[in-house]
């Protein structure tokens, strides 16, 4: 029984989980949720996600939600398939997977994720992006970035010398970061330019990359 992977296309997290499905090569349906008419928002869904949040994912009686937890699910059940994304024949590195996918969640993104709603979701919904919102977290960024344009200077990916999970959860939200003015935090600092353009031209991602674009025929 394939698997069902509740979310957008469009969506970060819904992309963070099927670029790690397709890094597996787990075959899935990808089942649209009508977050334009609140479906998320509903009985059926919260019986899945009681926040009301995509992505959600069934895997026969198991459902899974938040997006990292599902990934590492993924990454457990399908350990000898694809690339070893958690390097689970390795304590040590599969704890400086785990080290870097948290600081993903709790440095990188919180700061990522305004600027992208600003500059995408802010105009999509009718209004002018909050200039003092992007600059607060623009300084929060380039802070974050100095550290990465550090650790990439000593090894080719965030955890080692190896892919993992800890770089495949950047992709999607830095996917949308490229597309703003804000790219050039990125583009000017060597490393992390090298990096990006590494893991963002593996074929995983180039799978996912053309639904993810801001506009309601996403349904």
């Amino acid at each position: 029984m394939a698997l069902k992977l509740y979310g957008l296309p469009m969506s970060t997290n819904t992309t963070r989980v099927m670029i790690c499905l397709h890094e597996k090569e787990v075959d899935f349906e990808l089942v649209p949720v009508n977050v334009f008419s609140a479906e998320h928002k509903q009985p059926p869904f919260l019986s899945k996600n009681p926040f009301g949040l995509i992505p959600v994912l069934e895997d026969g009686e198991l459902t899974l939600f938040e997006s990292r937890a599902i990934t590492a699910y993924v990454a457990e059940k399908f350990k000898e398939t694809g690339p070893d994304l958690i390097r689970h024949k390795d304590a040590k590195e599969g704890a400086v997977v785990k080290v870097w996918t948290e600081v993903e969640a709790h440095y990188y993104e919180p700061a990522v994720s305004p600027i992208i709603y600003e500059h995408f979701v802010a105009p999509f919904q009718g209004k002018e992006p909050d200039k003092s919102v992007i600059d607060s977290n623009v300084e929060k960024l380039k802070k974050v970035l100095d550290v990465y344009e550090a650790k990439l200077s000593s090894t080719k990916y965030l955890a080692g010398e190896f892919y993992s999970l800890a770089d495949l959860s950047h992709v999607s939200e830095t996917h949308y970061l490229m597309q703003t003015p804000c790219a050039s935090m990125i583009t000017e600092r060597p490393h992390v330019k090298a990096w990006w353009e590494d893991i963002s031209s593996r074929p995983a991602f180039n799978k996912v990359e053309g639904g993810m674009t801001f506009g309601k025929n996403q349904e």
